[in-house]
Parts: C-alpha cells; sequence; structure tokens
C-alpha cells in the first residue's frame, strides 16, 4: 500500500493494498504451479490460480442460474467480475441508505432504549444479509461451499477496519508529540515514528475492551480443533452461539445502561450538520467561488463576505453579527443558539474571546473546504457549489469537527420539523433495507461464480472485496473525521471503529454459527478464525490501555493486513487447516 496516498486521498487509500494483496498471492500460487512437474495438476486442486484472460473470458457450457428468475448471470469470469461491481455498487448504496436513516433517526430518538438496541443492528444488517444468504442457498453441499464467502466477508471487516483503516486514521489525525500526548493540531513532526502520532481519551479505551470480548465466541469454537478433538465440534459451535448470542444481547444493554456510546454518536453524528450548514449559507451570498482554478482558496472572495457580514466595520465577526447573517437559516435538528455557538468555537481559534477576525474567518474555511475536497475527488471550480454541498450534507459525512463537553451542550435540545425528519429517517431505513435484502443473495452468486471460472477461492475474494462494500462509508467518514488532528475527534473516529468492529464480529458471527449448526454444516474455518483471533487481540493489547499512538503503531496496524491474508493461505495450502 502506498502510504502517501493514504494520507492524501483517503477515501479510496485501502482499496489498492486489496487488489495488490489478492494479486500477490495468485502470482505465489501460478508461479509454484510452473515450478512444479506439471504431471500431477488435478482440476480440484485448492491452490489459487493466477486467472488468465482465456479463463476469465471463457464461458461454461452449463446454464447459470439467474437470481429471482430475472436477473442477468454469466459463467464467464469477467462477466461475473461485472456483476460483482454492479450488485456490489446498489449493497453499497442500501449500506448508505441505512447509515443516514440510522443517523437522522438517532438525533430524533436520542439515547436510550430504542438507540441502543435497534440501531447497532441497523449498521450490522448488510454484513449479517451478506453472511445469511451465503449459507441459504440450494443443497447442503451447495451451502458448505458458499459460506465461506460469509466467513471471508466476517474476516475481512473486522481485519480491514482494524489495520488498514485504523493506520490510516493515525496518519492522517497525527500531530506532535509531547510528555506522551499528542498536541491538538500541531503537525511539525512530520512522519517521525516516535514523536508524531494520536492521543485519545479514556472512554475509547473502554470501547476497545469491549472490542477485544467480543472475540471471546472465535476461541470457544475452536477448542475442539486445539485438542484434536472430533466428537465436541458440534457442541461447541452450539455453546459459541450461545456465547455470542450473549455478547450481542449484553451489548446492546451496555449502550441502553451506559449511554455514553449513544451520546457520542449523537454528537458524531451532528456537529457535521453545524460546518456544512454554515458554508452552505455562505455560499449563498459569496460573490464569486470559493477556490481558485489552481486549487488555492479565493482570498478576494473570503474576504468580502467576511466584510458584508461585518456591520460594524470592526474587522471582527461577533455573535450578534453572526445572528443576523444566518437569520431565515434552517438549522436541522439544532437551534440557533447551539448552531451560533458551535460556529463560533469552530472560527475563533488563534485567540479565543468571542470574536471571529479575518485571519480566523480564512482559515475556519480553508480548512473545512480542504476535508470536504479530501472526502471526494472533485474538480475546484465545483468545490463550493450548492449541489455538491446538499449531496454532502444529505450523505451525513461524519468528518467536522467536535467540540469539549459534548456530553453537557447535548442536553435539552429541541428537534425541528420532527415529524418530517423521522419520516425521512423510516423511509431511507426501510429503502436501505430492501436493497440489502433483495441483492446479498445474487452477490453471494456472483462472487461463487467468479471463483469457479478463476480458481480462486471464494474467501479470498468476499475477504478483499466485500467489506469494501459494507464498510466504505464508515471507513472514508472515521478518516476523515480523525484529519482534524482534535483529540476529541480522533477520540470518537476510534470509538467508532471498535463499535463496527465489535457489532460486526458478534452479529457476523452469531448468524454464520446459526447456519452452521441448524443446517449441519462443517465448521473448517480454523485458520480464518485464528486471523481474526489475532488482529484482535494483538489490537486489543495495543488499544485497551495506553491513549498515546506514535506513527509505529499504524505501520504495525496496517502490516497485520497483508500477514494476516498471508497466514490464511499458508495454513489452508500447505498445512491443510482447511
Amino acid at each position: 500500500m502506498n502510504f502517501m496516498a493514504c494520507i492524501k486521498n483517503h477515501k479510496t487509500s485501502y482499496i489498492p493494498i486489496f487488489g495488490l494483496i489478492i494479486l500477490l498471492i495468485s502470482v505465489v500460487s501460478a508461479t509454484r504451479d510452473l515450478v512444479s512437474d506439471g504431471g500431477n495438476e488435478t482440476v480440484g486442486s485448492s491452490y489459487i490460480r493466477f486467472p488468465t484472460i482465456k479463463s476469465l473470458a471463457s464461458s461454461e457450457t452449463t446454464t447459470c442460474e439467474q437470481s429471482y428468475g430475472f436477473l442477468p448471470c454469466t459463467k464467464t469470469g469477467l462477466g461475473n467480475f461485472f456483476s460483482i461491481v454492479v450488485y456490489g455498487y446498489i449493497m453499497f448504496s442500501g449500506a448508505i441508505h441505512l447509515s443516514n436513516g440510522a443517523e437522522l433517526l438517532l438525533e430524533i430518538v436520542g439515547p436510550g432504549i430504542v438507540a441502543g438496541l435497534f440501531l447497532p443492528l441497523l449498521g450490522a444488517l448488510p454484513d449479517g444479509m451478506l453472511i445469511l444468504v451465503s449459507g441459504l442457498s440450494g443443497s447442503t453441499t451447495t451451502a458448505q461451499e458458499q459460506v465461506s464467502v460469509g466467513m471471508g466477508m466476517l474476516a475481512g471487516s473486522t481485519i480491514m477496519l482494524l489495520t488498514v483503516i485504523w493506520g490510516c486514521c493515525v496518519f492522517v489525525g497525527k500531530c506532535d508529540i509531547q510528555n506522551s500526548r499528542a498536541l491538538n493540531g500541531i503537525d511539525t513532526k512530520g512522519f517521525h515514528l516516535q514523536d508524531s502520532g494520536v492521543s485519545t481519551d479514556i472512554w475509547t479505551s473502554y470501547a476497545a475492551r469491549i472490542m477485544a470480548i467480543s472475540v471471546v465466541p472465535f476461541l470457544v469454537v475452536q477448542l475442539p480443533n486445539a485438542l484434536n478433538s472430533t466428537s465436541g465440534r458440534h457442541y461447541s459451535i452450539l455453546i459459541s452461539l450461545i456465547v455470542s448470542l450473549l455478547l450481542l444481547i449484553g451489548y446492546c444493554v451496555y449502550q441502553v445502561s451506559q449511554p455514553w456510546i449513544q451520546e457520542r454518536r449523537l454528537d458524531y453524528v451532528k456537529h457535521k450538520r453545524v460546518m456544512t450548514g454554515f458554508l452552505k449559507h455562505l455560499e449563498t451570498h459569496a460573490t464569486g467561488k470559493f477556490y481558485n482554478r489552481d486549487g488555492t482558496i479565493n482570498r478576494d472572495v473570503v474576504e468580502k463576505l467576511f466584510k458584508a457580514i461585518d456591520q460594524n466595520g470592526d474587522n471582527h465577526l461577533s455573535s450578534g453579527e453572526l445572528r443576523a447573517f444566518v437569520v431565515g437559516m434552517q438549522f436541522e435538528g439544532m437551534g440557533e443558539d447551539y448552531f451560533l455557538d458551535k460556529v463560533m468555537k469552530e472560527f475563533d481559534t488563534d485567540r479565543p474571546d468571542d470574536r471571529i477576525d479575518q485571519q480566523e474567518f480564512v482559515q475556519g474555511i480553508s480548512k473545512f473546504l480542504a476535508l470536504v475536497r479530501g472526502e471526494k475527488a472533485i474538480d475546484h471550480n465545483d468545490a463550493d457549489t450548492q449541489k455538491y454541498l446538499s449531496h454532502y450534507d444529505e450523505q451525513a459525512t461524519k468528518e467536522h469537527f467536535l467540540v469539549d463537553d459534548f456530553l453537557d451542550e447535548e442536553k435539552g435540545e429541541e428537534i425541528e420539523n420532527r415529524k418530517a425528519t423521522t419520516i425521512k429517517a423510516i423511509l431511507l431505513i426501510l429503502l436501505g433495507t430492501v436493497i440489502t435484502v433483495a441483492f446479498a443473495d445474487p452477490l453471494v452468486d456472483s462472487v461463487h461464480s467468479f471463483s469457479e471460472a478463476t480458481n480462486i477461492p471464494p474467501f479470498f475474494i468476499s475477504f478483499v472485496f466485500l467489506p469494501l462494500i459494507t464498510n466504505s462509508k464508515g471507513a472514508v467518514s472515521v478518516i476523515s473525521f480523525a484529519s482534524s488532528k482534535k483529540r476529541k475527534s480522533v477520540s470518537l473516529a476510534f470509538c467508532e471503529l471498535y463499535g463496527e468492529v465489535t457489532m460486526g464480529n458478534v452479529v457476523g458471527l452469531t448468524v454464520l454459527l446459526t447456519l452452521v449448526y441448524a443446517r449441519g454444516l462443517t465448521w473448517d474455518f480454523s485458520s480464518e478464525v485464528l486471523i481474526v483471533f489475532l488482529v484482535c487481540t494483538l489490537m486489543g493489547a495495543l488499544t485497551c490501555f495506553r491513549t498515546t499512538f506514535p506513527l509505529w503503531t499504524a505501520l504495525t496496524a496496517i502490516l497485520l493486513c497483508p500477514f494476516s491474508l498471508l497466514l490464511v493461505y499458508v495454513l489452508d495450502n500447505f498445512f491443510g487447516w482447511s
């Protein structure tokens, strides 16, 4: 993976590494076949073969089965790869609708039973559905073959979040470390492995400990294999299923009884609305575009806008002048006083005095527009248009600035347009659920067909590509949020990561174990379980009892990703674990 590219363009930075990993494993396998004597090759070989153009484009004599009787299907490798991309994009859009709907609903209901029990399950729905359909299709033999797709996605999601995405958060959020603490917003030491990094608060360590506990069922289900016992495997699956289900219930109950997790997520969602809404309002009053053609900030436009807001001409913006400027603005789920207070705190940074000078105004707009530009590769001429900003706001991108003492500040807020927002949230959740349920099965079928056409085991395909579908939006959001280089924002980004891993582990494993137990499938995922257990244990040991993470920890985390995939390959193909 190109680490510098990760920092400069974090939206797609984690995609090349996965493609490179799968390519390297394929090349290694192909090389191994080339140096063999060539006389013992079997069709059923478990080794990965590098797919040639001929194998990708060739078709089978058997006909494929259309999903739902009308969706297109193919037996060629290229055709199935195209299907994976199309169905994957549709599933990705479903995950976005679910996420946006859940965020809106969280703003309406606030921390409580609904948010603690219902919303975490919504976040894990895409992963759960992909795992579920992978083991429901066809006969027991077919289910046994396809369930590896679900296992690959479960392992891939957990490892991607804890390695590549976690490491990228450290890289983009890095600040100078002094006295074992990262200094907010001060980044002068570059990429120093020891003196540059991020810091989090103690609550983030608690979230990491919960994440580490979520791997207990993985350990339970592997005990018979570790003890070379065949008689206890069926019971170990049942016991592990019960433990996983209890952890799921316990985690939801914990969120209800300890609402700090929900309150942090609520703050994570709402603060993006403050600066997005303010920037959209500024854009409607600007005399030109905020960006020049070369991508630099257009200071003339910004300074003219500042002077237009500065009614008394003292070269400072007071809260009264800001209040006059935002008259008639829609605040979408927050009061005017709350909105103005956040804007003032975000811009008044150099010498906090409850006034914004011209330099602070220019710096604030420049910093925020830089985050917007980093979220999506766009043309500078369109960087500040109402259309793009509206899309940015609609997608609920969680990348903005977290302020101090947010727990007290969120209390007592009044939601405007509650009814309309509730209806919108419910419709988004329903739409996302329908898309996820409808297209999970075609996606799994395409992965399995692509595996047959290319001789690449379905586990490796699902390990690489499916996590990109279900976790891309959340991954981009937490990386962007960490890029504000504040301890609070980095803490919140890591809390979100640990929460996604926890829910993915307990929900995904619960669904998978239910399928294996109910359908009488063979539990043949020792190597896959091992890498999940190792990565979660190692990252848990790293994050549970420390709050400062130098850059060397990011490199260590990222390197765990290719190491995990290589370990599975070695254990499966050289030691016969699967």
